[in-house]
């Protein structure tokens, strides 16, 4: 399966409010997965860490980049790090069946969507760049959204490559592009001293002569009461945090100075942090340890560089990414489901609450299911292993034909509003009118009280399951307890609102008492499967 990475940032590091409103933006997807995001106070900016299929988390990026427009304005913001739009930067990396060409097509096709909708211009840059002028993403970022602000439209080497040929106001411009792994990585100096943060990193930095692949600045830390050499990394196979740490410390030490700690912003790959701990090992004249797993490693490498507050479970993208991959593949119908709830939420007036109680009297079927799949062929069970597949022989049949009265609650109702819709001009017609819609009402109250009914008879299987059943997954039959409760109530009321409108008296009466019936049942059953859920956990 195909898995990509984007990292976008955004300028804004000082207001959660914002950050969150952010990220609920791109968990909103389906498919794309928010890593984490790191925010900086000092530099009122943010990294963000989204990975995923191409389709799902260039959505993702999109939705990120929409809601940054509305939230970040500019003209207001202030900050150590370069910047030219909320959304300052979106790039994509590729991670595994995707190529960097792959990367650079959906980079494209991203800067096409932002500019046209959010009217903000896009540069594409890196290996996604149209203009080899482009490649180098300072390049496209010089002078920032105040001096981009005056070139825009009036200098043609700064015409976007999509959008309109005018700064967004409030937004700015964004780079879209793609590229290789590209490592964040900080090196505070035990030191107020800012010409020789910036001293250090003009010597470090690739374009003055420097290291190959870095990318450095000086900044001033107030907060922190110190200096930091800040650097993009752009290929850490060319030049390493460790690489960039030693040779840090070397000019500092010139200069009477020691590196307080350093930092990795956002995440790294494995393979760049056992790099640093083998050349550290190399520059530090130790003995290579053969064999070394990948724990001690990282421990290493994290101590000689000093990292503060590295979590390697949070940083290290492979230990975040480690079920990843099948987590995609195994719950690949979250989407279908997304789907489906956005079709509900809609004004339309199918599907509705009978559809919603068909698929919670499902679910509900279906942990009933789990619990006594976890208990079937345990030896700690049995004694009680036939009750439970007697109890699983009437409850799994349920499942399908439960799920099946979403279809047929749907076709009810739009029986009755077809009805509603038929000619009343003649007495004629009233009367087939009026005929046709009291068939409709009473198949809209059929399809209801066939979906209680069903929700009744399991919801008595999944007691008997939670009296008997695994009780490590106990609380899964007082979910499904729950969950066919809901289902069955919720039935239940569409039976009540039908029946009114009803002129058989017969068939009222008939229904009304089955519904009541339902209701209490249920009641009892819900009741029953708690209790012995609760006595079950307290133990």
């Amino acid at each position: 399966m195909a898995i990509v990475e984007c990292v976008p940032n955004f300028s804004e590091g000082r207001r959660s409010e914002v950050l969150d409103q952010i990220a609920n933006a791109v968990t909103s997807v389906p498919g794309a997965r928010l890593l984490g995001y790191e925010a900086d106070a000092d530099h009122n900016r943010s990294v963000f860490t989204i990975v995923g299929d191409p389709e799902s988390v260039s959505e993702a990026a999109f939705m990120a980049c929409k809601k940054a427009s509305e939230l970040i304005d500019l003209r207001e913001h202030s900050g150590e790090h370069p910047r030219m739009g909320a959304t300052d930067v979106i790039p994509f990396i590729p991670i595994s069946e995707i190529s960097m060409q792959d990367c650079a097509l959906l980079a494209e096709n991203l800067g096409k969507r932002i500019g046209s909708q959010l009217q903000i211009p896009v540069f594409l840059y890196g290996d996604a760049a149209h203009d080899e002028a482009r490649r180098n993403l300072a390049d496209v970022r010089k002078g920032e959204f105040e001096g981009l602000s005056v070139e825009i439209g009036t200098n043609s080497a700064r015409t976007p490559d999509y959008g309109p040929n005018q700064i967004h106001p409030s937004a700015g411009a964004t780079a879209v592009g793609a590229r290789f792994f590209l490592i964040a990585y900080n090196v505070n100096l035990e030191t107020t001293d800012l010409k020789l943060a910036k001293k250090i990193a003009k010597t470090i930095r690739e374009k003055n002569g420097g290291m190959p692949g870095v990318k450095a600045m000086g900044f001033e830390l107030k907060e922190e009461n110190c200096v930091q050499v800040s650097m993009n990394l752009v290929d850490y196979r060319k030049t390493s945090p460790a690489q960039a740490f030693h040779r840090i410390a070397e000019l500092a030490e010139e200069a009477g100075v020691e590196i307080r700690n350093s930092e990795v912003v956002g995440l790294l790959p494995q393979e760049a942090l056992e790099l640093c701990a083998r050349q550290t090992m190399e520059m530090k004249k130790l003995q290579a340890m053969e064999g070394a797993g990948r724990v001690w490693l990282n421990q290493f490498a994290a101590e000689t560089l000093k990292l503060r507050d590295f979590a390697p479970e949070a940083q290290i993208i492979e230990l975040k990414m480690e079920d990843f991959e099948d987590g995609m593949e195994r719950f690949h119908y979250l989407k279908s489901i997304s789907e489906f709830a956005a079709d509900l939420a809609s004004a339309a007036p199918t599907p509705g609450g009978g559809a919603a109680a068909a698929v919670l009297g499902t679910t509900g079927i279906a942990l009933g299911e789990m619990v006594g799949n976890l208990t079937i062929g345990k030896k700690k069970y049995a004694e009680v292993e036939g009750q439970v597949k007697d109890a699983m022989g009437q409850l799994t049949p349920l499942r399908e034909p439960m799920l099946g009265m979403f279809e047929k609650d749907a076709k009810a109702f739009d029986a009755f509003g077809a009805a509603m819709k038929l000619p009343k001009d003649t007495d004629e017609q009233k009367e087939e009118r009026k005929k046709v819609m009291q068939e409709a009402l009473k198949g809209a109250t059929l399809s209801p009280d066939a979906t209680a009914e069903m929700g009744i008879k399991a919801l008595r299987q999944v007691y008997e399951i939670a009296k008997v059943g695994n009780k490590h997954a106990i609380s899964d039959c007082g979910c499904g307890a729950l969950a066919l409760n809901a289902s069955i109530n919720a039935a239940v009321l569409n039976m009540y609102i039908n029946l009114p409108g009803i002129k058989d008296e017969e068939f009222k009466a008939k229904y009304q008492a089955r519904a009541e019936a339902y209701e209490k049942e249920s009641r009892e059953l819900l009741e029953g499967t708690i209790k012995v859920v609760r006595e079950a956990i307290a133990g």
